[in-house]
């Protein structure tokens, strides 16, 4: 039998890493700074190198459903991150500028190979080739953070989302202008527990075994899983027998298209830290659920303020 942390290892974590960013100083950061700046904070205790990309949608307009975010130029946008793919190594933390009112997704790929000119592939995430995804979506199964960032006293809205599948575990944790704020993914190594008919399957070596785990719109293609056709709505698509694997494993975290109402959370805040393999093993077994709640609080999201 396996032996499993504690349940309070994840939220001890958690306190910690929050304890460790008052010891950097950014509890100087204002209610009046929030309207001027964000914080993209990425830290990695996965153990082999992560390649993010970063996509996002610069209009001031927070209705836009997630998966149809894409990278433009137009409109009223705000300035383009820095990057839209970064490498991350095992123990690295990367901290990224960004403005109000823009949204986006974050996913880790694995397994990558680049060349000098940035041309490569990866086993899980990939997004075109490329080093730099320049608005190309990720090839599923990737686990998704998805954000979008309140634009003057606006909410933020974020979740962690498993639609497309899952390829390793990730939490996000907000720093909130107006206090703690809940944070939300999935510390389970889903792809130890994934069906046959689900596992993505990677290369011999160290990349072996299984590199992600498929949605089951991916892999079956039926509308029924796809929330589409005579399923676009939430009273006809219900939770299946596949997506009910990922919410046990996840209870935070969106396991098909209309799992709303326990996957969507607010906050009004000044940073978000995305933390992929957040146990100090790098991973947990699927069948050991989210360790208790992270942060208490009132639902979707938001404590005080």
């Amino acid at each position: 039998m396996h032996q499993y942390p504690p349940k309070s290892t994840l939220r001890t974590y958690i306190d910690t890493f929050l304890h460790s960013w008052d010891c950097w100083g950014f509890t100087l950061f204002s209610i009046l700074e929030r309207e001027f700046s964000f914080w993209l904070h990425f830290v990695s205790h996965c153990h082999f190198c992560l390649i993010l990309p970063i996509i996002l949608h610069i209009y001031y307009n927070k209705q836009l459903p997630s998966y149809h975010l894409a990278r433009h130029t137009g409109g009223s946008g705000t300035p383009q991150l820095p990057t839209t793919g970064l490498q991350l190594e095992s123990g690295q933390s990367i901290r990224i500028p960004t403005s109000p009112g823009w949204s986006g997704r974050i996913w880790a790929r694995t397994g990558c190979t680049f060349d000098e000119s940035g041309a490569g592939t990866c086993q899980t995430g990939d997004c075109g080739g490329r080093l730099e995804c320049d608005g190309i979506g990720a090839a599923p199964p990737t686990s998704l953070f998805e954000i979008t960032l309140g634009a003057g006293t606006d909410k933020d809205f974020y979740d962690v989302s498993f639609v497309d599948g899952y390829n390793l575990p990730l939490i996000a944790v907000p720093r909130g202008v107006y206090g703690g704020c809940n944070a939300t993914g999935c510390a389970s190594d889903i792809n130890i527990g994934c069906p046959k008919e689900l596992q993505v399957v990677g290369n011999s070596g160290e990349e072996g075994g299984v590199v992600a785990c498929k949605s089951a719109c991916d892999a079956f293609g039926l509308d029924q899983y796809c929330c589409s056709g005579e399923f676009a709505n939430p009273s006809t698509c219900r939770p299946s027998f596949y997506s009910s694997i990922f919410k046990r494993a996840c209870p935070r975290a969106y396991s098909y298209a209309f799992d709303d109402g326990t996957s969507t959370f607010t906050c009004k805040a000044y940073e978000y830290a995305v933390i992929f393999c957040p146990n100090a093993n790098g991973m947990k077994r699927s069948n050991d659920p989210l360790p208790g709640p992270l942060f208490q609080g009132r639902n979707n999201g938001e404590i005080g303020g």
